[in-house]
């Protein structure tokens, strides 16, 4: 009986070892797409201009391709406010994981602020696998400091250093940020 429960655990963990692997296999798979598309995007941009100005008279096509501009704008001051964003959140969480002791600073650190470049979802999914990393070097009460420190931060970034530093790139207001993120 105690086997048996000890071989369904082992399995569960296995599984869940497993699941984490495809998880970071995605994300991966998902980082180096997107940096072979933003490497081609200007090559695009020409052949895009050519398309639109065929298929477009002079006016319209000028417009669209104003609106284009325009949202490239935006979409690159966004992606480096939240460069800029994560590495302070990485800086801020390697100073914390020093001060709480926790082991393995510098790599929560880095797995934090890389993954604080996704939107929503990036912070928890960073923390995921630092929590395990913790856990790991046999800290089960850092863990729990750990994620009380992810969730203050996430409430600091979301409301407060995010919006100011997105928001001061792309030259809206930080409350328009925090509306946009929250509609």
């Amino acid at each position: 009986s105690s086997s048996a429960m000890v071989q369904q655990i082992g399995t569960q963990l296995l599984q869940s070892v497993l699941d984490i692997i495809v998880l970071i296999k995605d994300v991966l798979i998902g980082l180096v797409v997107s940096v072979l598309f933003l490497a081609g995007r200007k090559t695009l941009a020409k052949r895009s201009v050519t398309l639109v100005r065929g298929l477009f008279k002079e006016n319209t096509a000028t417009a669209i391709i104003d609106e284009f501009k325009f949202a490239d704008r935006m979409f690159s001051g966004f992606l480096e406010g939240k460069v800029i964003d994560s590495t302070i959140i990485g800086v801020i969480y390697y100073i914390a994981m020093l001060i709480m002791g926790i082991p393995y600073a510098p790599l929560i650190a880095v797995v934090c602020g890389v993954t604080n470049i996704i939107p929503i979802f990036g912070p928890f999914l960073g923390a995921i696998p630092s929590g395990i990393i913790i856990l790991s070097a046999g800290q089960p009460i850092k863990v729990l400091w750990f994620v009380i420190f992810v969730c203050v931060m996430q409430f600091i970034d979301g409301y407060i250093i995010d919006p100011h530093i997105v928001g001061g790139n792309i030259k809206i207001s930080s409350f328009s940020v925090i509306f946009s993120v929250i509609f």
